[in-house]
């Protein structure tokens, strides 16, 4: 057995807390923090699945990028999706901690692996903070490519077979910025580093429709493609660190959206 407390210093050295946004909920959010554990799940997001996956197979910890609860609850009930889930976990005795935005930024994070995996130099972030680090990232590459070989590299990186784009297949890409999740807030961040195109998980159709009339391709594999990986990642170093505790990415996770 492993305590809580040695887990969760482990994540909050690799994504500090006080990376995480402002409306953000991270931190241990269900369960007690003198806890201990020798089963843990990683996974996305906590769904009426990956839940039942964590109490059949005995996890005493799901690591969740994705907060639960997100927003504020006013009661714990199983009238709601979020307070049901809460309730059934904490009956098991499976306990929550998210990393969530903190894990998008931090120097080992989601956004950093992105955009390595893409091939990027110079890589940055798209909006750094006092201490040089923060949401996105940007960089070059070298040699340039056209947004239809960005989309495929996109594809092959993340192991999908779809993405969605806004642009010319053909324009030329050399200047790139990179966010996974919902990340159309950054859109602004990339044209002022005049960047040609931008990888990010989903946005809106008013923010494609802005991206195209200033000139910035984009590339949209979907919110789950864009951090999934990372999971399984997390799942790896987590049993590097402990490897006296059983730490598995979730099996019975899906992406909800599917693809024609």
């Amino acid at each position: 057995m492993v305590s809580f407390a040695s887990i969760i210093a482990f994540l909050e050295q690799l994504a500090p807390p006080s990376l995480a946004e402002e409306w953000d909920n991270v931190g241990l959010l269900v369960g007690r923090r003198r806890g201990e554990a020798d089963r843990v799940m990683t996974c996305l997001t906590i769904t009426p699945a990956t839940a039942a996956e964590a109490i059949r197979a005995g996890a005493d910890l799901i690591v969740a990028h994705h907060p639960l609860p997100f927003r504020p609850l006013t009661k714990l009930t199983d009238e709601t999706t979020p307070g049901a889930l809460a309730l059934d976990l904490a009956s098991a005795g499976v306990a929550v901690y998210s990393p969530h935005t903190a894990l998008d930024s931090a120097r080992e994070g989601i956004n950093q692996a992105l955009a390595e995996g893409l091939g990027l130099r110079g890589i940055a972030p798209l909006e750094p903070g006092e201490n040089g680090l923060g949401p996105g990232r940007h960089g070059w590459l070298a040699p340039a490519v056209t947004l239809a070989e960005l989309v495929d590299r996109v594809r092959a990186f993340l192991k999908v077979e779809h993405a969605h784009w806004v642009g010319a297949a053909e324009r030329s890409v050399r200047t790139l910025a990179v966010a996974c999740g919902a990340a159309g807030s950054l859109l602004e961040a990339a044209c002022r580093l005049d960047c040609d195109a931008m990888v990010l998980g989903e946005t809106s159709f008013h923010a494609c429709i802005e991206a195209e009339a200033r000139g910035v391709g984009l590339v949209l594999p979907g919110h789950f493609a864009s951090e999934r990986f990372a999971v399984e990642t997390l799942a790896a170093r987590l049993a590097e660190r402990f490897p006296d505790v059983e730490i598995w990415p979730s099996r019975d996770e899906r992406d909800p959206i599917q693809w024609a």
